[in-house]
């Protein structure tokens, strides 16, 4: 087995579409190196679904729970309360996801910006990070993020971009110096990823993470395919190609800095040293 030393940020494994191997598929993450993971919701089934997942598997998984910005419009009010009840479970450590999409047109640009402010202010309440989507809408997130993030204490971190995908350097570096982490995923692997690459060069590296996104976004060779925490190994092999380190380097980097992001996760087993 290789030992544990990546982390994938950003899974949907509590979902439907691993009902029939979930537990084989994170017997091959932790095959695969996999030492932690975050399993994130994104409506309440989906948040709900994480926590309890994370209660099954305490000494690698931990939850997020949120609301998709797709779903705001329907949101209630007794959604949010059932969200902030989610929120201090023990086994919570972020809130979301939860952001802007105006790629989309399932919710209001006013509804998404309306429970986007209210998941960041839960977040700043229960002093967990804010894990966030943001699809075409780079301006208004910011705004958003930036004021978030000087609420909150001085070395508290604010969140992660989650599958950042911004093309605008003044974006990247604006979210840099509110705080914000930067979290890569599978389409850095990709022919066509762009400006992806400059994106993982610009990024410091206590400020990079990884993800798989699953079972969205598979990365080379897995294109196509259902992704899974396992293949996040892939995601990250690139980025060590990127930054011009070896694999082993990156992975420390990459571990610690999950670690300063979510601090649960520096109290779980790991095989290889911090």
């Amino acid at each position: 087995m290789i030992p544990a030393s990546l982390v994938d940020t950003h899974a949907h494994v509590q979902t439907r579409h691993f009902d029939a191997d979930r537990v084989e598929t994170l017997e091959r993450a932790r095959g695969a190196g996999v030492g932690a993971l975050l399993c994130v919701g994104y409506d309440l089934p989906t948040s709900r679904a994480a926590v309890t997942l994370a209660r099954a598997y305490p000494d690698f998984a931990r939850a997020s729970v949120g609301l998709h910005p797709n779903d705001a419009q329907g949101a209630s009010a007794a959604d949010l309360e059932t969200l902030e009840a989610l929120a201090a479970e023990p086994e919570v450590v972020a809130i979301g996801e939860t952001g802007l999409d105006y790629y989309r047109d399932r919710s209001s640009p006013a509804r998404q910006a309306e429970v986007f402010a209210w998941h960041l202010r839960l977040a700043e309440q229960v002093a967990k990070p804010v894990v966030v989507h943001n699809r075409d809408a780079d301006a208004d997130a910011a705004v958003h993020l930036e004021r978030s993030a000087a609420r909150r204490p001085s070395g508290q971190p604010p969140g992660v971009l989650h599958c950042f995908s911004s093309e605008d350097p003044v974006f990247l570096q604006r979210m840099l110096d509110a705080g914000y982490f930067v979290s890569i995923a599978g389409p850095v692997t990709f022919r066509n990823s762009r400006g992806l690459p400059d994106v993982v060069a610009r990024v410091p590296e206590d400020r990079l993470v990884v993800e798989t996104d699953c079972p969205y976004l598979a990365p080379e060779p897995h294109r196509g395919r259902r992704n899974e925490p396992a293949y996040v190994r892939h995601t990250a092999e690139r980025l060590a190609q990127l930054r011009h380190i070896s694999f082993d380097a990156l992975t420390h980097h990459l571990w610690t800095a999950s670690c300063l992001l979510f601090p649960a996760f520096g109290s779980l087993p790991r095989a290889t040293p911090a």
